[in-house]
């Protein structure tokens, strides 16, 4: 009967043990185990980290960079103005403005202003350093969450690697180990039962 048949419950770090059983095989798969949990953390921590801070860099610089500036509406916003009773207070329409950036030249864009403002009502537009609108950049703790996050997402996408290459790599290990019991097995196992008879003849 094969010996798969016999596997019993499973002891933590028997590989690491010295005993009669235990095989070439057995510390070579006990070592492919280690490095693959170790590349794990590793891979996983500081991809992670890498990322993190790469986001938080990134949205740092995008608010040392991007500035608030006053532009004007061009022509009348659409819609009713909400002190006329014909819209709620935080409806928003898109409308076009202009600004002027920091060399004099003149940009047009739409945003989301009032509806049914006067042409040349004011609105607060964050633009880049030439000149184009952005949204509003990031707070410190919007980006230090928004870091935290992506850097989980890509340490996690990073530690699968090597954790799934380790688990493919033990599996076959483990299939190579089982096949070679298989066939010690089948060897010997003759040779038990005739040793069993022989002591019960000589009894």
């Amino acid at each position: 009967m094969p010996l798969k048949a016999f596997r019993g419950p499973k002891v933590w770090l028997w590989r690491w043990r010295r005993n009669p059983l235990r095989r070439r095989a057995d510390v070579l798969e006990a070592w492919v185990v280690l490095g693959a949990w170790l590349l794990t953390v590793l891979a996983g921590v500081a991809a992670g980290l890498v990322a993190a801070r790469s986001v938080e860099h990134g949205l740092a610089q995008e608010r040392a960079d991007w500035r608030p500036v006053v532009a004007r509406v061009v022509g009348r916003a659409p819609g009713t103005s909400p002190a006329h009773g014909h819209s709620s207070a935080g409806e928003r329409v898109w409308a076009k403005v202009r600004w002027t950036v920091a060399d004099g030249s003149a940009h047009t864009g739409q945003v989301r202003v009032r509806p049914g403002g006067k042409a040349g009502t004011p609105v607060t537009v964050w633009t880049d350093p030439q000149g184009r609108l952005v949204g509003r950049p990031t707070s410190v703790s919007e980006a230090a969450f928004r870091g935290a996050l992506i850097g989980c997402l890509v340490g996690v996408g990073a530690a699968a690697v090597p954790f799934v290459g380790g688990l493919a790599l033990r599996g076959r290990l483990e299939r190579r180990r089982m096949n070679a019991w298989d066939t010690e097995w089948a060897r010997l196992g003759p040779q038990w039962g005739g040793w069993s008879d022989h002591g019960r003849r000589s009894g």
